[in-house]
Parts: structure tokens; C-alpha cells; sequence
């Protein structure tokens, strides 16, 4: 045996430097084959890869007209290894009028890989973007002077009407969490921010193309690499055909104008959304361009809030609209029936008043008609009382879970998840776990929520909700939830109602004599068969809100409309026209009433409302 420590050593060393070896090996293998940074690095060296983005889809109404299309715009981007020492920072700033201050400022923006993690030396970086072609008319004939400056032609969103806001949305630059969840963005790049933009931003958006370029060791460009083999062409995003009516949309906007609220207009049979208004709103183009952010600031600070959709997220009482879907459950529940009669003493009725008199005693369709309140409180208190108490208040409760599970089938108190409809509120029906902690399981009666009999109290609903009310009526037992997408199929989308058909030819009848009669008479259009139901919904903030639904003809609806006009006091003096004449305008082709479409668009309810 050996007893050499040298000996011994050597294995030591040999050891050693297999290791070694097998370190450089690994490494070798870890940046020629995994990480390609290190290839990115040199490709770029010799190769720029330019990004063609591509046209986005563009936005029709119902009929083809177009409402959303492109207009060219251009971006100046820079690599940072290409532009040298002898950089000329002062005529750049000439060329583009601005500031050296703000020139150092993007730079330092472009730098900051908090902010822009995506951040290369050796790749372009966006300087600015959103410029019209006058905007660098001097600096593309000064280019050759600023090595690393490319102009990268983009488009922008533009407009045919100053209309539809809220339904069309906005398109802006994406941040970095938009770059997070998908890797199709890089920073520079749009994405549709809210409304239609939002929600078919895959659709509309397309595919980016690239162009990859070959420079020589000066940084000159040689033109295109490997004659475009790795070249890829964009692809123009696909266009969306919405189910707006835009000249529906346009009288409506029109008949809001210097008020606060919202309309919107259903095709009952199919769920397609006509019109869809929310007051205040701005002309689309504000949002685009260098002007977006400073505008958006100014919409989000203006106190009459343009910027949320009141047709699909304010929440509002019914009041007396409710009463048709009070007829329809009491109707179904057996606690009426067309015939019952309930007394009726006017003002002087309790515990709940009537705002008028009317005759009594009063059947259903006549109390649709004269919107009487004692009628549907003592129709609401009978179908809650049918089975009596029961111990510890158990069979009332169970008879208000189900009165409250019919009313919310009309889609109340629920979002519409199945729509393209992003933007909603859910409103509210209250649940019987509500009412057990303000009152406890035994301290609440009907005589306690009687105010839920005629559409006050706890109920609240959006604007969208109420439309969709009337198109369920209209359809006689079914909807189909509100859409705005055309081409997409929401006939499986059906929603069956668990009360007998048979019932709504009585409210819609009742519906029809509000607009023969009763508080819609005075907006009726003699050739039109309309059906209706006013609202005056009580606000604890203000005068009360205008409310109104209906559909027209009746013998076979087309259309379906809600209009709701806050803090202007009876349903039948400010939202009832409004829906009438949209009414007229979608099924005759024209509004002939001019002076009342004068009058009523003339009129300011809100002095603070701003045109935009």
C-alpha cells in the first residue's frame, strides 16, 4: 500500500477539477440553450426586430352604420446603445417642442425598471406616443441627425358620433399588471379600458406582425433579414357588430341632455340592447390621444360622476313600477286573482295612502291603471299571511322567500352573468336573514315591510333591470339576457319565469289602460298600441326620481324601454315621455311630436351637468 501523501493529493486535484469542469459544462449549456439572453443580446447586435401593430377591429351599430374606426397615429421609440455621446438632446427637443426638463423626465421614466421592467439598452423603448402626423413632421426630416430614433406608425381610436360613452368604452396604454397577466403586451401598448373595448379586447385587438432587420457593425440598417423569412404579418383584429340602434341612442341622449339619468330600449323576442344612455356622459374623443389622461382626471373629479354607467350600475327604488311584478307573484301565489277587490279611500287610506281618488273598490287591472297603493299593499300582505305565522314567525318567513325568489326570476337582485355587460350593479331584494337581524326571527310582520308592496323601502334596481322587466312582461313569461354583441347567439341564454302565462294578460292589459287612462295617457301615439307604467320612487337626497317602463305594440312587442330621471319629481311628466318618443321613433322610423321633443331636451333639471 501507498503511504504517499502526494499520492493522495492528486486525487484531491483531479477532483477538483472535474468540478470545475463540469461547472463550466453546465454553464456553457445553461446560456447557449436555456437562457437566451445572452443570444437576445447578440441577435441585437445585428438584428432589430420591429413590431407592426395591427388595425383594431372596427364597431357597427345594428343596421351596419359605423361608429368606431382607426386613424393613423405615429410613436417615436429609441435604443439607447444606438444614440452615442455626441447625442444632439437640444435640437430632439426642438423638432418635437418640448422641453429638455421633460425630456429627461421620460428618459428616467424609460429607465426605471419598476416601472418598466421590460427595459433593454439594445431594444426599442417607447419616448412618446398618441402623435399626429404634424407632430413629427419636423423630426422625420431631421432623422438621419438622431441615430436610435425610429418613427413606428400606430392607429387610434376615432369616432362618427359624440355618443354611446359608456357602452363603447375607451382604448388607453396597458400597465404593468395588464403585462403581467398577458404576455401578448409589451409597455406601448393599448388595450381597451372599459364598455365594448373591454370585454372583445381579444376580438378587436388582433395580432401583432414583426419585421426583422439587419445592420451592419456601424448600427446601419441593411435591410430586411434573411429576404422575411422570419418575418411575421400582422393581423387586423375582427370587427363587432353591436345590437345598438345608434339613432335610437342619439334621440335619447338628446332628450337627457341638462339631466341626470338614464334610458334603455330592449328587443324583447331576442335581448338585444337598442339603447343604452347614461347621463351625464362625453364625447368618445376625449379619451383619445396626449389629451386622454388629463381629461379622464377631470371626468373622475366632476361631481356628477359621468364616468359611471346609472343605466347598468345605479341602483335605484322601483316605486309604483314595481307593481306589475307585485300583480304577476300575488297573482301566482293565489293571493288574488283578477277579480279580487280591495277597498280604497284616497289620501286618507292606512297604513299605506293613495296619492289620488279613484272609485273603490278596485280590481287589478283598474288598480294597475290608477296605480293604487292599498290595492297592492293588501295584495302583498294577503299572499304573505296565506298560510298564517306558524310558530316562531316560520311560515310567514317561508311565504316571503318565496314571494321574494318569484320577484328576483325577473332578474332583480342578481347580476346578468351571462351578458357581455361587464359594468353592473346587482341591486338589492332584501332576504329574510336581512329582515331576522333588523327585527329578529318574530319581530317582523307584513305591516313591518309594507313599503316593499309598492317598490320602496329595501328594494333597489338598475335601470337595465327595469328594461329587462318590461321586455319579461312583454314576452309574457321569458327573457333573454340584455346583450349588445349581435353576432353572438344568446338564444340559450333563456330565462323561464315559474308564473302561469295566463296572468300577464291582465297586468299587460292594466299596462295598456295606464297609456289609454291612466298617468301615461298625455304620451300615448294613437297609432302606436303602448303599454306602460309610471313611477315616482321616493329619495331621501333630493326631489324624486322620475321613473318609467313600457313596450310597444302590445299585441306584438318590439320594443322594450326603462327611463329614469332623478331628482325630477312624477314618473308621468318626465320619464314617460321620454320613453314614448323613443318608442315612436324605433317602431315608425321618425318623431313627429317636435315641440314636445323641444320642450323636453330644452329643459335643464341639473344646472351642474356638463357638456363634454
Amino acid at each position: 500500500m501507498i503511504n504517499d501523501q502526494y499520492y493522495r493529493r492528486r486525487f484531491v486535484i483531479s477532483g477538483i477539477a472535474v468540478v470545475v469542469v463540469l461547472v463550466y459544462i453546465i454553464r456553457l449549456f445553461y446560456l447557449q440553450v436555456i437562457d437566451q439572453s445572452t443570444k437576445d443580446q447578440a441577435d441585437n447586435n445585428a438584428l432589430v426586430k420591429q413590431t407592426i401593430y395591427p388595425s383594431r377591429g372596427l364597431i357597427y351599430d345594428r343596421n351596419g352604420e359605423l361608429l368606431v374606426f382607426n386613424q393613423p397615429i405615429y410613436e417615436i421609440t429609441m435604443t439607447m446603445r444606438d444614440m452615442g455621446k455626441e447625442w444632439d438632446t437640444t435640437g430632439f427637443c426642438k423638432c418635437l417642442q418640448i422641453s429638455r426638463a421633460e425630456f429627461d423626465e421620460r428618459i428616467a421614466e424609460i429607465k426605471d425598471r419598476k416601472k418598466n421592467r421590460g427595459y433593454s439598452r439594445w431594444t426599442p423603448q417607447v419616448f412618446m406616443s398618441q402623435l399626429k402626423k404634424e407632430d413629427i413632421a419636423t423630426l422625420q426630416e431631421a432623422l438621419f441627425l438622431y441615430p436610435g430614433i425610429q418613427i413606428q406608425k400606430r392607429t387610434l381610436r376615432d369616432y362618427t358620433y359624440k355618443a354611446a360613452a359608456h357602452v363603447l368604452g375607451s382604448v388607453g396604454e396597458v400597465n404593468q399588471n395588464d403585462i403581467d397577466r398577458d404576455p401578448y403586451y409589451t409597455r406601448g401598448d393599448y388595450s381597451g379600458r372599459d364598455g365594448l373595448e373591454r370585454t372583445y379586447e381579444q376580438q378587436l385587438r388582433g395580432e401583432k406582425g414583426v419585421e426583422v432587420l439587419m445592420r451592419d457593425s456601424r448600427g446601419r440598417m441593411q435591410g430586411s433579414y434573411q429576404n422575411g423569412e422570419l418575418d411575421k404579418t400582422a393581423v387586423a383584429g375582427t370587427d363587432l357588430y353591436t345590437t345598438l340602434d345608434i339613432h335610437l341612442q342619439l334621440l335619447a341622449e338628446e332628450l337627457l341632455a341638462g339631466k341626470i339619468g338614464s334610458a334603455v330600449a330592449i328587443e324583447p323576442k331576442t335581448g338585444e340592447i337598442l339603447a343604452l344612455v347614461s347621463n351625464p356622459s362625453w364625447n368618445p374623443k376625449v379619451l383619445v390621444g396626449k389629451e386622454r389622461s388629463k381629461n379622464y382626471n377631470a371626468l373622475l373629479k366632476d361631481k356628477t360622476k359621468p364616468l359611471m354607467n346609472r343605466a347598468t350600475q345605479a341602483m335605484y327604488p322601483p316605486g309604483s313600477t314595481f307593481k306589475t311584478i307585485q300583480a304577476l307573484v300575488c297573482l301566482e301565489e293565489g293571493g288574488i286573482t283578477p277579480q279580487t277587490l280591495y277597498p280604497c279611500s284616497g289620501p286618507g287610506s292606512s297604513p299605506i295612502k293613495c296619492t289620488h281618488h279613484h272609485g273603490s273598490p278596485v280590481a287589478l287591472d283598474k288598480a294597475i291603471e290608477q296605480s293604487c297603493n292599498p290595492y297592492f299593499w293588501c295584495a302583498f300582505r294577503d299572499v304573505l299571511q296565506k298560510d298564517g305565522y306558524g310558530k316562531d314567525n316560520e311560515d310567514f318567513r317561508r311565504r316571503y322567500e318565496i314571494w321574494r325568489n318569484d320577484v328576483m326570476s325577473f332578474g332583480l337582485g342578481q347580476k346578468f352573468t351571462d351578458s357581455d355587460i361587464s359594468e353592473q350593479s346587482s341591486g338589492s331584494i332584501p332576504s329574510t336573514k336581512y329582515f331576522d337581524r333588523c327585527y329578529g326571527k318574530t319581530g317582523w310582520k307584513a305591516i313591518t315591510i309594507r313599503s316593499l308592496s309598492i317598490g320602496q323601502g329595501e328594494i333597489l334596481v338598475t335601470p337595465l333591470q327595469l328594461a329587462n322587466q318590461a321586455a319579461t312582461i312583454a314576452n309574457e313569461g321569458y327573457y333573454i339576457s340584455p346583450h349588445l354583441n349581435k353576432n353572438d347567439s344568446m338564444r340559450i341564454h333563456r330565462h323561464n319565469l315559474a308564473i302561469q302565462k295566463k296572468h300577464f294578460e291582465t297586468v299587460k292589459d292594466g299596462m295598456h289602460r295606464v297609456m289609454v287612462y291612466g298617468t301615461g295617457r298625455h304620451h300615448a301615439v294613437d297609432s302606436l298600441h303602448m303599454a306602460g307604467k309610471t313611477g315616482t320612487a321616493q329619495n331621501s337626497h333630493g326631489r324624486d326620481h322620475a321613473i318609467f317602463i313600457g313596450f310597444a305594440p302590445v299585441e306584438d312587442p318590439k320594443i322594450a324601454v326603462a327611463v329614469v330621471v332623478e331628482n325630477a319629481g312624477f314618473g308621468a311628466t318626465w320619464a314617460a315621455p321620454v320613453a314614448s318618443m323613443m318608442m315612436e321613433q324605433y317602431l315608425t322610423g321618425t318623431m313627429k311630436r317636435k315641440d314636445l321633443k323641444q320642450r323636453i331636451a330644452g329643459t335643464v333639471l341639473n344646472e351642474s351637468v356638463k357638456k363634454w
